[in-house]
């Protein structure tokens, strides 16, 4: 009876972090509408569990997540056009508390070029 106790302790654990992360990087903290945010990348994290810019649009700096490798690579967003220094439009949702500057890319737009990371959001 205490071995089945601790697997089920053992699983339950196992599968917590999971559900945090998800929960964590969904898109409930979100305002569920869409800005459009113009500025240049002045610095770039791309990795797992998704790419973080730090964006300067007129003098103020927003945090910008962008796709997980795999999507951003899908939407042909490179680390090179990914870069500091780049110019770009980001489309997406800003965090609910307006004071973070904080927001979740779902369309990128560099040199006349969309990038669409969420086709089905809008």
């Amino acid at each position: 009876m205490r071995r089945i106790a601790a697997l089920f302790i053992l699983a339950a654990v196992a599968v917590m972090p999971v559900g945090t992360a998800l929960a964590h990087h969904g898109w409930s903290w979100t305002t569920g509408g869409n800005i459009e945010l113009t500025g240049i990348i002045k610095t770039a994290k791309l990795g797992m569990p998704h790419g973080v810019l730090t964006v300067d649009a007129d003098g103020e700096i927003w945090t910008v997540e962008v796709g997980q490798p795999w999507r951003n690579e899908r939407a042909g967003l490179t680390p090179e056009k990914l870069s500091p220094g780049v110019e770009l439009t980001i489309v997406g949702e800003p965090s609910a508390n307006v004071d973070d500057k904080l927001m979740k890319a779902e369309r990128i737009y560099i040199e006349g070029k969309e990038h669409v990371l969420y086709s089905n959001r809008n």
